[in-house]
């Protein structure tokens, strides 16, 4: 009984198979009838579509010759106009001759000989056609622009078309040419030919255009003007227009073809045999191959995911994935290293995040909501933001997110890019501590180099206080006075220690601005008067001006506004540009040497705050183009033992305070630099300054 129980399953399941098999086969026949279908419905179509875009290629190009017919045979009867008109010919003689053309010629209804003043002075009327009014047949103003733009032109011009009346209810569109008339090199009037637009047609064209298809003048509105040719009616109509572009006026020349619809059989028998025999072999082939590619399908999907993975692990960028709710979903290695938690810790969590600190809980919520609720795309350029170890520590982070779109299309929640800025925070640090380092020792190299000139400097005041003292000294040890003379040497005195006070003073305020430069101070601004800032480095500017025998002038204007700067840089970068200027003028003979400094209000141009503006003038060889072009470069300079720092920190400095160093040419000759600060705006209560 086992055994007959087993062979009934095997059977059963034979039959099974046998069914499977079939049901396959079925399927597969049932594709190919279908792909055979759609192939022969492609093939109809695409084969309809070239017959009828041969039908028109065809009417196209039997416009294009229409119209070669037709400007060739305008052409030639304006030669034949010139003719008429060649020589001396009597009204009489003229009037003959052109009744001679218009029998040759029955686009023709009227030919006139006007004077230079556009009086009639013979004209002669078609035999074809019924004779023109005066009245209709001398549209003025039409005329008179066209033959105004033929003198113009030298050559013939067409008027604008119109529509003549004739007797019986019926009309027609003409136009008229005007040529003009010359002998020798005086013009003695003009000829007027008025065109039947139908029968420019009918003679021009021949019957081989006409013959399947119906010509027509439209306006390039594509009102008909005039029509010739039978019409005859189709499945369907091809149309053609091309524009003929004559001196005065513009015509459409139409052609309209009527086809019978393209033949269908032979295309079919064709298509059937040819699409059955690729359409066999190819379901053969897609069969033997189908179990191939499947196979390397997935193996392929196996290298990719494989390759994904082991990217992603390679990653130093943090990378977590949320849901439309808000909870994660993915989060790599780097994410886990960089806040100190596992995967299993963070996948599935939504808000609060282990890594948010406490004190930013409420603001991570409301930028989620705004992010996931909302819906509003977050900055391209990404958010700067703390996170928080699993130990406690915080760190920065930039995180910049984007759309999660899945396989269907659909937005599924939110990708982002988690970037550990503390060693960016580091390197800035140790970079602004060393700009800072940079500018003590620039200040203190130039304060090195002015070691000289404050020692012949201070070498006058020194002199006169000895001289003075010893003067002091020798009226006070000198033999007992006369009686009388007590006053007189007690007055010498006084004046003596006077001088010496005077003096005193005067060498103590160049050490003192010498002091104040070098001296070491942090980053405060603070609301100082430009006035101020010229002052404090005036002393240190004539120290080398005396030396070099430069005249200083300094222009401020009255009543200029505070501006919000560090003084101290500020000061610093007066000087460089003063001591440059100064040494770009070395070579200039001494009378002629002179240095301008200046400081003025500059009212801004739209609303904002205004500038003031300082410049800094010589009169030396100004700056040649190679050296412009690294002007600002660090480490270049055109000095044996400059550093060629000077300049690039001073463009620092004002770039840094919300302004801007530039240069240019100083009339008559040398150079002139200018740089801005902003003007001091009291700030409301409450508030900080910019840079603060």
């Amino acid at each position: 009984m086992h055994r007959k129980a087993l062979a009934w399953k095997g059977k059963a399941w034979a039959v099974v198979q046998i069914f499977w098999r079939a049901d396959r086969r079925w399927l597969l026949w049932s594709l190919l009838v279908i792909l055979v279908v759609m192939a022969l419905g492609i093939l109809v179509w695409l084969a309809r579509g070239y017959e009828m875009e041969q039908v028109q290629r065809e009417l196209d190009r039997d416009n294009a010759d229409a119209l070669m017919d037709i400007r060739t045979g305008l052409a030639r009867n304006l030669q034949n106009l010139h003719g008429l008109n060649s020589g001396d010919i009597t009204p009489k003689e003229w009037t003959s001759e052109a009744l001679a053309l218009l029998r040759e010629h029955r686009e023709w209804m009227r030919l006139e000989w006007r004077d230079p003043s556009l009086r009639l002075q013979a004209e002669a009327d078609s035999p074809y056609f019924a004779p023109l009014s005066e009245g209709l047949g001398e549209a003025g103003i039409d005329r008179t622009h066209a033959c105004s733009m033929a003198g113009r032109l030298d050559s013939g011009a067409y008027s604008e078309t119109r529509f003549v009346p004739l007797p019986g209810g019926r009309g027609l569109e003409i136009m008229e040419l005007c040529l003009p008339i010359r002998h020798g090199t005086r013009r003695v009037g003009y000829a007027v030919a008025t065109y039947s637009l139908s029968g420019v047609l009918s003679s021009m064209l021949g019957e081989a255009y006409t013959r399947r298809q119906q010509v027509s003048f439209a306006e390039p509105d594509g009102t008909r003007l005039a029509t010739y040719g039978a019409s005859r009616r189709g499945s369907r109509i091809f149309t053609s227009q091309l524009l003929l572009d004559l001196p005065g006026t513009a015509l459409v020349l139409r052609m309209d073809g009527w086809r019978a619809a393209p033949d269908m059989l032979p295309n079919v028998l064709t298509a059937l045999v040819t699409t059955l025999t690729i359409a066999l072999v190819t379901v053969l082939i897609l069969l033997s191959r189908d179990f191939q590619r499947r196979l390397a399908a997935e193996n392929a999907l196996a290298d990719a995911l494989a390759f994904r993975q082991a990217m992603e692990d390679s990653l130093v960028t943090g990378l977590r994935a949320r849901d439309l709710q808000g909870r994660i979903t993915y989060v790599n290695p780097a994410f886990c290293s960089m806040v100190g938690f596992s995967a299993e810790e963070l996948v599935g969590r939504g808000a609060p995040a282990p890594y948010w600190p406490p004190e930013m809980v409420d603001g991570f919520r409301e930028r989620q909501a705004v992010r996931l609720v909302a819906g509003k795309s977050p900055p391209r350029e990404g958010l700067e933001s703390v996170f928080q170890r699993k130990d406690g520590t915080r760190f920065p982070v930039l995180i910049i997110e984007a759309p999660l779109i899945n396989a269907a299309g659909k937005h599924a929640g939110w990708m982002s890019a988690v970037l550990d800025m503390s060693e960016q925070r580091r390197i800035e640090e140790l970079q602004r501590a060393g700009q800072e380092r940079l500018q003590a020792t620039a200040r203190l190299s130039a304060v090195g180099e002015m070691a000289s000139l404050l020692s012949h400097e201070l070498n006058q005041p020194l002199a006169a206080i000895s001289s003075y003292a010893n003067g002091c000294l020798n009226l006070l040890q000198s033999p007992a006075p006369a009686p009388g003379s007590e006053a007189d040497t007690l007055k010498d005195v006084n004046v003596a220690v006077g001088r010496i006070a005077e003096q005193a003073n005067r060498a103590g305020r160049v050490i003192n601005s010498v002091h104040d430069f070098i001296r070491r101070r942090g980053e405060a601004r603070e609301a100082v008067s430009p006035k101020t800032i010229i002052d404090a480095a005036l002393p240190l500017i004539q120290l080398q001006a005396h030396k070099l025998g430069i005249r200083i002038q300094v222009q401020c204007e009255d009543h200029l506004p505070e501006v919000w700067c560090d003084r101290t840089l500020v000061e610093q970068v007066l000087l460089n540009l003063a001591r440059n200027g100064m040494q770009a003028m070395a070579e200039v003979e001494v009378d002629q040497r002179q240095l301008h400094v200046v400081a003025r209000y500059r009212p801004p141009k739209s609303s904002g705050r205004g500038w003031v503006e300082f410049s800094v003038a010589d009169c030396g060889a100004g700056i040649s183009e190679e050296v412009a072009s690294q002007l600002f470069t660090p480490f270049f300079t055109t000095k044996a033992e400059g550093m060629g720092l000077g300049l690039s920190m001073c463009r620092t400095v004002i770039e840094q305070h919300g302004g801007a160093l530039d240069y240019g040419p100083n009339h008559p000759r040398g150079t002139v630099f200018r740089f801005t600060i902003p003007r001091f705006e009291k700030a409301p209560a409450g508030t900080l300054q910019n840079g603060s």
